[in-house]
C-alpha cells in the first residue's frame, strides 16, 4: 500500500497547489531534520565537547598519565595481534585481514571515544557474522563492504538517536545469542583443530563435516591444539594468582607482576612458540601440523570499499553485494551496536554511558576501516578488560595498540606463514568456551522461569537456522510475551462490605492500551454477571495512566453493558487525561467519573442522604467492614 499526504504549496501567485508527499519523502524530510538539528548544535562548545571527547581531556593530560597509557597500549596489542589473526580465521579470511582490521579503529577512537577503557576491533561474532559471505562468495571484498555498509548503519543509528531500539533486545536473547554464537565459532574451528579438510562454518555443517572426515584427523594438529588451549587456560587461571603486584615486598610485587604480563600475553607466547616449533620442523624435512600459508607482505592498499566485485568469475555490481547481504545489513550493525554499548556500560564505573556518541565513534571505526580493507569490527570484552586492569587512563592507550599492529604488518608479515591453524583455533577455542552463558539457566529458573523461553528459543534458533535468523526469532518471542503481558494485564478483584453495601472494587495492575480494552472490558462484565445487580462495581484506575480510544470505547461499551443490567459504575481515581478521551467517544460518560479520597465518601456521593462527614475510612477499623480479596486474574 501506498501512503501519502497531501501538503498546500504556494505557487508564488498567492495561491496554493496540492502536492502529494510519498513516504520515502517523509522519511527523507525526517532524517535532512536531524541532521539539520546536528549542523545547528555543531557551533556551541558543549557539541564539540560531546562529540569529540578528546577536547576534554586532553588539556588536562600529563607525562605520568602518557606512560600509563603507553603500557597498556602495548599490553593490549600482545593480546589484540594474535586475536585478531584468529578471528580473520573465523571470518573465512586471511590472517592479515585481522591486522587490517584492528589499528584504524585505535586512531579513530583517541578522538571520538567517551570510555577510556574501551577496545574495537575484531571479535568472534563479527567474525562469525562476516563468515558466510566471505566463505559462499569466495571473495574478501564481501566483508569490506559490509564493514562500510555497517559503518553507515550505525552512524544513522546515532544521528537519529534509535539506539533505544537495542533495548528491544531482552537479557535472556542476547543470553542465548551469545552462547550460540560461541558454540557455532567453536564448532567451525573443529576442522582446524583435527587437520581435517571441510568448509562448513554453521553448527549443523561443522558437526556434519567433522564426522564424514574424522578418519583424516592428523595427530600433529590434535596434539598442538589440544596443547594450546591447555597452556591458555593455565595462562588465564595464572591471573587469580597476582596479589603480589600490590605487595609491600620488591621482591613479590615483581612476581606477582612477572605473572600477569605472561598471564595476559598468553596467546602472544603461545603462537610465538607453535610458530618457532613449526619452522625448526620444517626446516629439518617435517610438516606434522597444517599452516596458514603465504600471507600479503606490508601495510593494506588505502582506496574506497569495493562498490562491485567478481564472485565466480561473475561480475556483481553494488545492488547484487546488497542483495547478498540481506538482513544482515541491519542484524550485523545492531549486534555490533549491542556489544559495544554493553561493555561500556560495564566499565563506566558509575559514569553516564553516551551511547550516541559510542554509536558515532564505533561506525565512523567501520567507514574508515573499510579504506584499508577491514571486516566488521565491535567492542571486545577481553581486551577492554586487559585495558581496563593495565591502568588505562584515556583513550590515547590505542595510539602504542595502532602503531603496534602497524609495525606487526609492515615488519612480521612474512613469518605469518608459519603459524600452525591448530593454535589459532585452540586460541580462538579457548576464549569462546567463556562466552557461553551457563550461570543463566539457574539464575532465570530463580528469579522468572518464564525468561528461559526466549532463551533457549534464541540458543536453538541461533544453532539449527543461523545467527541472523535465531536473533530475529528470539526478538519476536520476546515481544510476544510483551504483547501478552499488554493485552492481558492483571486485575485485581476485592468483594467489599462498607456498612450495608456491597462493593465489587476491580484495580488494572497496569496501564490499558487498545489490546488490551476487549479483556478489561470482559472480565469487568464477567465479575459483576457473577453479583447481584445492587452491588456497585467501581473500577479503580489508579495504575492507568493514560489509555486510547479502544480503551475508551470500551469502557463506555461497559457501562451500557451495566445500564442494562440496572448496576451501578464508577470510574474511581482515574487520570483526568484519561476521562478527556472517554468523554470525546461518549460526552455524557463524565457522571460515571469520581476522584474522592476513599470509597466511604465515593458511597457518600452515591447516596446523599447520608453525611460524609460522618463515615469513617474503612481501613482504620471503625466500621464492620469485610474484605474478601481474591486473586489477580
Amino acid at each position: 500500500m501506498k501512503y501519502s499526504v497531501k501538503i498546500m504549496k504556494d505557487d508564488g501567485r498567492g495561491t496554493f497547489q496540492n502536492q502529494e508527499k510519498s513516504f520515502p519523502a517523509k522519511a527523507a524530510d525526517t532524517v535532512t531534520s536531524c541532521i539539520q538539528t546536528e549542523v545547528a548544535e555543531m557551533c556551541t562548545k558543549e557539541f564539540l565537547h560531546r562529540r569529540f571527547p578528546i577536547t576534554t581531556w586532553l588539556p588536562q593530560y600529563n607525562f605520568s598519565a602518557f606512560i600509563q597509557d603507553m603500557l597498556a597500549g602495548l599490553t593490549v596489542a600482545l593480546t589484540l595481534i594474535p586475536q585478531s589473526m584468529a578471528y580473520a580465521e573465523v571470518a573465512g579470511l586471511q590472517p592479515q585481514y585481522g591486522l587490517y582490521s584492528s589499528f584504524m579503529s585505535c586512531f579513530v577512537y583517541i578522538l571520538l571515544g567517551s570510555c577510556k577503557d574501551i577496545t574495537i576491533g575484531p571479535t568472534a561474532i563479527m567474525g562469525i557474522m562476516t563468515n558466510p559471505f566471505v566463505v559462499q562468495n569466495d571473495n574478501p571484498d564481501f566483508a569490506v563492504l559490509l564493514c562500510f555498509l555497517m559503518g553507515c548503519v550505525i552512524v544513522l543509528v546515532g544521528l537519529l538517536r534509535l539506539g533505544f531500539l537495542v533495548e528491544f533486545i531482552s537479557f535472556p536473547v542476547t543470553a542465548g545469542f551469545i552462547s550460540a554464537a560461541s558454540i557455532t565459532i567453536g564448532s567451525s574451528q573443529l576442522k582446524s583443530l583435527l587437520g581435517i579438510k571441510g568448509s562448513g562454518n554453521d553448527f549443523l555443517d561443522s558437526w556434519e563435516n567433522l564426522f564424514k572426515n574424522i578418519q583424516d584427523t592428523r595427530p600433529g594438529d590434535v596434539t598442538l591444539g589440544v596443547c594450546t588451549i591447555i597452556l591458555l587456560l593455565i595462562g588465564r587461571k595464572m591471573k587469580d594468582f597476582t596479589g603480589g603486584r600490590r605487595s609491600s615486598s620488591a621482591v613479590r610485587r615483581f612476581l606477582g607482576n612477572t605473572i600477569w604480563i605472561i598471564s595476559i600475553s598468553r596467546n602472544s607466547i603461545v603462537v610465538i612458540i607453535s610458530m618457532i616449533l613449526a619452522y625448526v620442523l620444517q626446516t629439518k624435512g617435517y610438516e606434522p601440523f597444517k599452516l596458514t600459508g603465504e600471507v600479503a607482505d606490508g601495510l593494506p592498499p588505502f582506496g574506497p570499499p569495493p562498490f562491485s566485485t567478481v564472485s565466480h568469475n561473475e561480475t556483481l555490481n553494488f545492488e547484487d553485494m546488497a542483495r547478498i547481504y540481506g538482513t544482515s545489513l541491519l542484524s550485523v550493525p545492531f549486534i555490533s551496536i549491542l556489544e559495544t554499548i554493553a561493555i561500556a556500560k560495564s566499565f563506566s564505573k558509575g559514569k553516564a554511558v553516551d551511547a550516541s556518541q559510542e554509536m558515532f565513534a564505533l561506525g565512523l571505526s567501520n567507514i574508515l576501516g573499510s579504506f584499508v580493507r577491514s571486516f566488521p569490527t565491535a567492542g571486545s570484552f577481553s581486551r577492554t578488560a586487559v585495558n581496563n586492569a593495565s591502568g588505562v587512563k584515556t583513550p590515547l592507550g590505542g595510539l602504542m595498540t595502532g602503531v603496534m599492529v602497524l609495525m606487526a604488518l609492515g615488519l612480521l608479515t612474512s613469518t605469518f606463514a608459519y603459524i600452525p591453524k591448530a593454535t589459532l583455533a585452540g586460541v580462538i577455542i579457548s576464549a569462546v568456551v567463556f562466552m557461553v552463558e551457563y550461570e543463566m539457566i539457574p539464575l532465570l529458573w530463580r528469579t522468572k522461569k518464564a525468561d528461559l523461553i526466549p532463551m533457549l528459543v534464541t540458543f536453538v534458533a541461533c544453532l539449527g537456522l543461523g545467527l541472523d535468523y535465531g536473533m530475529l526469532i528470539g526478538i519476536g518471542v520476546n515481544l510476544v510475551f510483551i504483547l501478552y503481558s499488554s493485552a492481558r494485564p492483571k486485575v485485581q478483584v476485592r468483594n467489599l462490605t462498607i456498612e450495608t453495601q456491597e462493593v465489587l472494587l476491580l484495580t488494572p495492575q497496569q496501564g490499558i492500551v487498545f489490546p488490551a480494552a476487549e479483556y478489561i472490558r470482559d472480565t469487568v462484565f464477567r465479575y459483576c454477571l457473577a453479583t447481584e445487580s445492587n452491588v456497585i462495581v467501581v473500577v479503580d484506575g489508579a495504575n492507568v495512566h493514560h489509555i486510547d480510544s479502544t480503551v475508551a470505547k470500551n469502557m463506555t461499551l461497559l457501562v451500557e453493558d451495566l445500564n442494562i443490567r440496572k448496576q451501578k459504575i464508577v470510574f474511581w481515581n482515574w487520570k483526568h487525561s484519561a476521562e478527556v478521551v472517554c468523554r470525546g467517544i461518549d460526552a455524557e460518560i463524565s457522571k460515571y467519573f469520581s476522584h474522592e479520597d476513599n470509597l466511604e465518601c465515593l458511597l457518600q456521593e452515591m447516596n446523599t442522604e447520608n453525611d460524609c462527614n460522618g463515615t469513617v475510612d474503612s481501613t482504620n477499623g471503625t466500621h464492620n467492614t469485610s474484605l474478601n480479596t481474591e486473586p489477580n486474574v
